[in-house]
């Protein structure tokens, strides 16, 4: 018997994704063996899934390179590193925009107001090298490895390529948004090499997780329906493939019939199946569909 290939999954290790890249791991099933939050190394209770935790700005480079076959990190950071890996699903989480923004009281209004002498400052020098090179304008790129937000206080740029979320840490520090880059989201990435080897495992994982992405905002809604009732019934309730129904063993004649159904939806559907004739519903949370 072939024994099992080992995947080694490269996770951030602190900031905005962590917590949710745990989040996620553990609802699809893969929980870490090892406690400790400062563990940067720890076997999950999937055995042949490990995990490493790693600057989210080094993930990217860390798949390239081999030293994990997977990882969870922004598409951002993806973009930035310019490694050569596969965003194979996007995990909905981590939501952000890159954007150039500049004080409230500078006279630059739009990119095309950016010259040779505008200092921007950035964390990001390679999304901003490309940015200006596919727009055709020229300007100074300050690296900085801290909050670009302050740069322009401090008078050592006159504008920055920052991530931002609600834009909210732009307007503390006074800036305002002139242009967006591009936006990002937290992304599994592999190895080019690794997927081709093993797809069937890089897809596993992939499954794993969209299927718990899948089920979000969505509710398993239960009733029993009279049998008299039950076509005007079901014509009230959305689903994802048709509601199942099955005949409960009753007098008068009864059937149970369910659905996976919106969140959005459920109010609307319940007080309607209801009127119609529905009795007994239950609305039950779902954390996984595979289809």
């Amino acid at each position: 018997m072939t024994a099992q290939k080992e995947i080694t999954l490269a996770i951030p290790s602190k900031g905005r994704l962590r917590k949710p890249t745990l989040r996620l791991l553990a609802r699809a099933g893969v929980s870490p063996l090892n406690e400790h939050s400062r563990a940067l190394y720890a076997p999950t209770s999937i055995p042949w899934i490990k995990l490493v935790a790693a600057r989210a700005s080094d993930i990217p480079r860390l798949v390239a390179e081999g030293a994990a076959s997977l990882g969870i990190t922004g598409h951002d950071f993806v973009v930035e590193s310019q490694a050569r890996v596969e965003e194979v699903l996007d995990l909905q989480f981590g939501f952000s925009r890159m954007v150039l923004a500049v004080p409230e009281d500078s006279p630059i209004r739009s990119p095309s107001d950016l010259t040779g002498n505008v200092r921007i400052a950035t964390k990001f020098p390679s999304i901003a090298s490309s940015y200006l090179k596919g727009r055709g304008l020229k300007a100074r790129i300050v690296y900085v490895s801290g909050a670009a937000e302050i740069a322009p206080k401090l008078g050592i740029a006159d504008a920055i390529i920052d991530i931002t979320s609600t834009g909210l840490t732009l307007r503390i520090h006074g800036l305002k948004i002139v242009d967006e880059i591009l936006s990002s989201t937290a992304r599994l990435i592999a190895n080019p090499e690794f997927l081709r080897a093993e797809p069937g495992l890089v897809d596993e994982v992939a499954t794993a997780l969209s299927s718990v992405l899948r089920a979000r905002r969505k509710k398993l809604l239960m009733m029993n329906v009279p049998e008299e009732k039950l076509r005007e019934v079901v014509k009230l309730i959305p689903s994802m493939g048709g509601p199942t129904i099955a005949r409960v063993e009753s007098d008068p004649p009864m059937w149970e019939v369910y659905s996976v159904i919106s969140e959005e939806e459920v109010y609307q559907v319940i007080n309607a199946v209801k009127a119609a004739g529905a009795r007994d519903i239950l609305v039950l949370p779902i954390e996984r569909i595979v289809p």
